[in-house]
């Protein structure tokens, strides 16, 4: 039984065992003072993260002998004090902190002793439960993308070709994008294809989302594909882009990349899947100048597990997030574009910056997304 439940305006958790006090408080020679002091906390969710679930939940308890009372300090002020040495305690300031839990231990003569240690913890973002479900594609159905969701982006956005010396030709085909047995497959092949005169040598399919955005968490359970010279993404574009067949043309402004901002949820190169890449790219809106920051995320399972690549996106700050941990985050200041509208994209490119070399072996890959969800 945890007797006592606080909540703090500070940050959360980590594991430890400690067996010995520090000089807090000073101790006496005399035989009834507290000796054999521990003190573990334990995060919610810790079992499978070692740094918990993101609740802000943590389990203390205190133990020693010659104790009957228990004080637990916290460096932001908060103090509790009881005769059981259980506490939970929530931490609620999101991100990642250095904090100091001290406890002290009193003995019924008040004779004392303490243990304190510094900890570094995360509390994570809202839980998708804690949202409301604004727009998704559980792709529960049989087929063609869903058209009133989905637009296919065929229109090279370079001349014949499209940015970042990328190979393929997009395609609104079936065999290059198509709904079956729950998942939408996005399937990268290697075939001679010609699109308005201009032959390539390999296709895939680029979607946009008709609905647009401002603000909210983006949650895209997915496979990726394993083969070299494959370049998987799930980004977002400012819907005021000015880029030639995007969904939403001029509807929402015309400016042009990387004025509009972007967002890249997840991207992965061609040489390495065992890395994932989230990153940011825009430009800053007093100069125009270029910027760009980002984060990377060992996976050893990409193409054989489906995982959950996520944005969380505020007014004030945009979090990259790996099965629920965030890889990178950073302010969300007036110098960047991102309080307009975006659309989402995915597509697998082949070749190019970061697809790089297509081995001659190279047939066909395929990326398998179970659902698509957006919550604000």
């Amino acid at each position: 039984m945890r007797p006592s439940i606080v909540r703090c305006s500070s940050c959360f958790l980590l594991a430890f065992l400690v067996a010995c006090g520090t000089d807090a408080v000073a101790p006496t020679d005399d035989e009834s003072r507290p000796s054999n002091l521990a003190l573990s906390v334990t995060l919610k969710g810790q079992e499978a993260s070692e740094h918990g679930d993101g609740s802000g939940v943590a389990f203390l308890e205190a133990t020693g002998t010659n104790v009957s009372q228990f004080r637990f300090r916290f460096e932001n002020g908060d103090s509790y004090l009881n005769d059981t040495g259980e506490l939970t305690y929530i931490f609620t300031e999101e991100g990642t902190h250095s904090h100091t839990i001290t406890a002290l231990f009193y003995s019924e003569t008040n004779q004392a002793d303490s243990i304190s240690r510094d900890v570094t913890v995360r509390v994570g973002p809202p839980a998708p439960e804690e949202m409301t479900l604004v727009w998704a594609d559980e792709f529960d159905y049989e087929g063609p993308v869903d058209p009133e969701k989905w637009h296919h982006q065929v229109i090279p956005i370079s001349g014949d070709s499209w940015a970042n010396n990328e190979v393929q030709h997009y395609t609104d085909r079936t065999d290059n994008s198509y709904v079956s047995d729950g998942t939408l497959k996005i399937v990268a092949k290697r075939e001679t294809y010609q699109f308005e005169g201009v032959t390539k040598n390999y296709t895939s399919a680029r979607l946009n989302s008709i609905f647009v955005f401002k603000y909210g968490r983006v949650d895209i359970r997915a496979k990726l594909p394993a083969e070299a010279g494959t370049w998987p993404a799930f980004w977002t574009l400012g819907a005021n882009i000015n880029e030639i067949g995007n969904y939403h043309g001029s509807a929402y402004g015309s400016v042009g990349w990387p004025a509009c901002g972007e967002i890249d949820i997840m991207e992965q190169n061609g040489w390495d899947k065992n890395h994932l890449i989230g990153h940011l790219h825009w430009g800053d809106t007093q100069t125009g100048v270029y910027q760009s920051q980002g984060g990377t995320r060992t996976i050893a399972n990409a193409s054989t597990t489906f995982n959950l690549y996520s944005l969380i996106w505020t007014e004030d700050e945009i979090q990259i997030l790996f099965n629920g941990e965030v890889f990178h985050q950073t302010a969300n200041t007036t110098g960047m574009p991102y309080d307009n509208l975006h659309y989402v994209l995915m597509n697998i490119a082949m070749g190019g910056t970061l697809g790089g070399s297509i081995p001659g072996s190279f047939t066909q890959a395929v990326m398998e997304v179970d659902y698509i969800r957006i919550y604000q």
